[in-house]
């Protein structure tokens, strides 16, 4: 699931604290690094959980109004299609989801406001009132129905930043691409599978998780080397009057660059050029693009890039 985009998101925020903190223990930064990335693995089964939870919730409203003293005949007889949803139903038996709830002792349990909010906006749309006036009873219907929700209202959903944001601070910038895995475990679900449904592994393979441990190390035993490119590559600036997340956007690129030349440069630039317009300043995707060109021609002319 912890795929290239976001190991090198969560590289550029670790080795800013390992600078910011002052603690230069290189050890103690390659644990951070990695626990900052199982939080993420962690987002994605608790947005897996929180569509149980609401489905829960669902079947605990039809429950309670059975048990008034004088129910209608409507709530006596009531529709029962968006609780009894087979896709939701094979999620919440899937053997992984249950073993990742049950070690980490992590429910929505102590989150009914924010469940019954989030019920309640999905009971007053027209996807929902379609879904449930539609003859359709498949499998499939009733997974398509998941997947509107959770782009429709779940992925932009203001109320759940905050609740997440309270949660977990690891969690302020996870969200966006966490939900691009969560949207891609549903469509990949087969009612064939049952409860041995695969999820999406914390790692695609070994491969990336390497990936993370080394860029991470080469970024900081090789510090001075990048930087010195750097100020020898910056027109009329000194390098202390560079934002400094700049400069640890350059340096992990740097990294990127010259140690995995299996990694096409056109990637490596895109990836960081953008990182630095979203976290740094205004003008900085340009200035990071035009300074690492630089540097990139630079190490070409002298023969010291190779790029397969």
């Amino acid at each position: 699931m912890i795929n290239r985009v976001l190991i090198r998101l969560k590289l550029i925020q670790i080795v800013y604290a390992y600078y910011q903190n002052g603690n230069k223990n290189l050890e103690a930064g390659e644990k951070e690094l990695f626990f900052s990335l199982s939080k993420a693995y962690d987002l994605y089964n608790y947005l897996l959980m929180l569509m149980v939870a609401v489905t829960r919730y669902a079947q605990k409203r039809i429950d309670a109004a059975k048990a008034k003293l004088a129910p209608t005949a409507e709530e006596l007889n009531p529709n029962t299609k968006f609780a009894d949803n087979q896709f939701i139903a094979q999620l919440e038996v899937n053997k992984q989801l249950c073993e990742y709830a049950a070690n980490q002792k992590r429910s929505w349990n102590d989150e009914e406001d924010f469940v019954k909010e989030l019920y309640d906006t999905i009971v007053a749309s027209d996807i929902y009132k379609e879904y449930m006036a539609a003859e359709d009873k498949s499998y499939e219907a009733d997974r398509e129905l998941w997947r509107k929700i959770y782009k429709n209202f779940i992925c932009i959903n203001e109320s759940l930043d905050g609740l997440l944001e309270d949660q977990s601070l690891y969690w302020n910038d996870d969200k966006e691409i966490v939900d691009t895995f969560v949207m891609k475990s549903i469509k990949r679900f087969d009612p064939a599978n049952g409860a041995n449904q695969e999820l999406l592994p914390e790692f695609k393979d070994e491969e990336d998780r390497e990936f993370a441990r080394r860029l991470f190390r080469r970024t900081i035993l090789n510090a001075d080397y990048y930087r010195h490119l750097i100020s020898e590559n910056i027109r009329n600036w000194e390098l202390d009057r560079v934002a400094f997340m700049d400069v640890i956007i350059m340096q992990c690129a740097l990294a990127e660059i010259l140690s995995f030349p299996n990694i096409p440069l056109s990637v490596t630039l895109n990836e960081y050029v953008e990182m630095a317009k979203i976290y740094s300043t205004r003008k900085s995707g340009s200035f990071v693009n035009g300074t690492l060109d630089g540097i990139i021609k630079v190490l070409k002319k002298e023969g010291k890039l190779t790029k397969n």
